[in-house]
């Protein structure tokens, strides 16, 4: 966390980051992420000295957002993000599916 900080970012912080950890993602990764979070918050709050657009433009929070972004870039999800959501919904024969045939199977 920056100097200065205040105390309720802190907590922010902590909480974001051992939720990533509860998650599976490793410390150094649930470090970034809990540091991402704040400063957009931070920056969106005017709290920050600098800021980018999408950080103060972006309609949603980040904790309402809740890595929506990560899932639907260029192409979308990955196969293997398509493959790990069949699995949970039991789609059959989605280990021999192609990207394409996993968003059809699941309603894409």
């Amino acid at each position: 966390m920056p100097a200065g900080s205040s105390p309720k970012r802190e907590r922010q912080y902590e909480h974001v980051k051992e939720s990533a950890e509860r998650r599976g993602e490793s410390t150094g990764r649930a470090k970034e992420i809990a540091a991402r979070t704040v400063n957009k918050e931070r920056a969106r709050a005017g709290e920050s000295v600098t800021a980018s657009k999408t950080s103060t433009r972006d309609k949603k929070s980040a904790s309402q957002r809740g890595g929506e972004r990560s899932h639907s870039g260029a192409q979308g999800p990955t196969r293997d993000q398509l493959y790990e959501e069949a699995r949970k919904k039991g789609v059959e024969g989605r280990s021999s599916m192609n990207k394409q045939q996993l968003r059809k199977a699941l309603g894409r």
